[in-house]
């Protein structure tokens, strides 16, 4: 039986999307305690590619996963996660020790913070299955056929060669298949340098349609003299309308091939309360969210979240200032569930957030 996800039955906009990248064990010490003290920990799943294909499908886009994990108990559990999530993981691969020989599911730990105490997180991920599989044997053109959207991100190219190469490969052959190919930066300062994030994921934007984020990428002022800059150099990680506006408009200038790019900008006022808001170039202009103000009971998760709003809303053909503000809601809501994922099947609570309606609903 072709498993089906029931939500996309009757889906007026049928778009099939997929993703690719690690999903990992996430453990994790109950009731805010600190890892060092820890005697027990929950346990789940996550990971960025994984979390926005499980909130996609729980909104009922016909959502699909490709990794490679270690054929046991734990590269099974997180298939049966997913599954039961309603994503598709038909193309799943489950490897032996032989295709990867030292057969292991990628782990992190996450310590929560709270008040003044940010959270904390210590990986536990090299040499996982997906580090150590040869990609030659995936045919690609088999791989993406029939699919209208394609996700990726910066994190799993810093994992290892292999992923690296495979994923600039993905991205190549979606774009000559005319497919939405989307694509996260996701700097990681735990799995390779700021100037190899850069050096990679420039290469990648010739075959990016929707950018979220503005780094790490290089800009440069001037392609013959780098000595003259990049245009971000000096741009605060809070920039004002009129700033944000201006990188936009290099990135256009240099990668017309980009229909549309966004990045949220957050501010901590302590562990436990951050505001966040949203600035986006699309149809060319660049518009501003509203700002959201809100406690935080689970961080990790929230670019994914704003990422799968907006890739929503953008399949959805929402006008240019919903579309911004679906996506902050939805980053808005995760950071109220546990767990790595936006975890929310109904587009109207994500809504109503965005028209910051917070009545109760019955």
């Amino acid at each position: 039986m072709i498993h089906m996800n029931p939500l996309t039955k009757d889906n007026p906009f049928p778009k099939k999307f997929i993703t690719m990248g690690e999903i990992m064990l996430r453990l994790s010490p109950p009731n805010y305690a600190k890892i060092r003290m820890a005697n027990n920990f929950d346990a789940s799943y996550g990971g960025s590619e994984a979390n926005i294909a499980l909130a996609l499908a729980n909104l009922g886009v016909d959502s699909t996963f490709f990794s490679v994990v270690p054929n046991n108990s734990l590269g099974k559990s997180a298939v049966r996660m997913l599954r039961s999530n309603d994503v598709h993981c038909t193309p799943m691969i489950l490897s032996t020790p032989e295709e990867t020989p030292t057969h292991r599911l990628g782990t992190y730990y996450l310590e929560t913070g709270y008040g003044i105490r940010p959270s904390k997180v210590i990986y536990d991920r090299k040499h996982s299955a997906l580090t150590e599989y040869d990609f030659s044997k995936v045919d690609l053109d088999e791989l993406l056929e029939g699919f209208d959207w394609l996700h990726l991100s910066g994190i799993t190219p810093a994992l290892a060669p292999n992923c690296r190469q495979f994923t600039l490969d993905m991205l190549k052959v979606a774009h000559a298949k005319g497919m939405t190919v989307s694509f996260d930066g996701n700097f990681r300062s735990t799995l390779w340098t700021w100037e190899d994030a850069r050096d990679f994921c420039t290469e990648c934007l010739p075959y990016v349609n929707i950018l979220l984020g503005i780094e790490p990428y290089h800009l440069w002022k001037d392609e013959n003299d780098h000595t003259k800059g990049d245009w971000k150099d000096g741009v605060p990680m809070q920039p004002s309308y009129e700033q944000q506006d201006e990188i936009f408009q290099h990135f256009i200038a240099k990668y017309p091939n980009l229909q549309c790019i966004a990045r949220h900008v957050r501010y901590a006022h302590s562990g436990s309360e951050n505001s966040l808001k949203a600035y986006m170039w699309y149809q060319g202009h660049t518009f501003e969210s509203k700002l959201f103000t809100f406690n935080i009971l689970d961080r990790v998760g929230g670019g994914d979240a704003f990422a799968s709003g907006l890739i929503y809303a953008y399949m959805h053909e929402y006008k240019p200032m919903d579309l911004i503000n679906f996506a902050v809601a939805s980053s808005v809501i995760k950071h109220t569930i546990h767990g790595d994922a936006n975890i929310t099947d109904d587009a109207r609570s994500i809504k109503n957030l965005a028209n910051m309606n917070y009545d109760i609903k019955r």
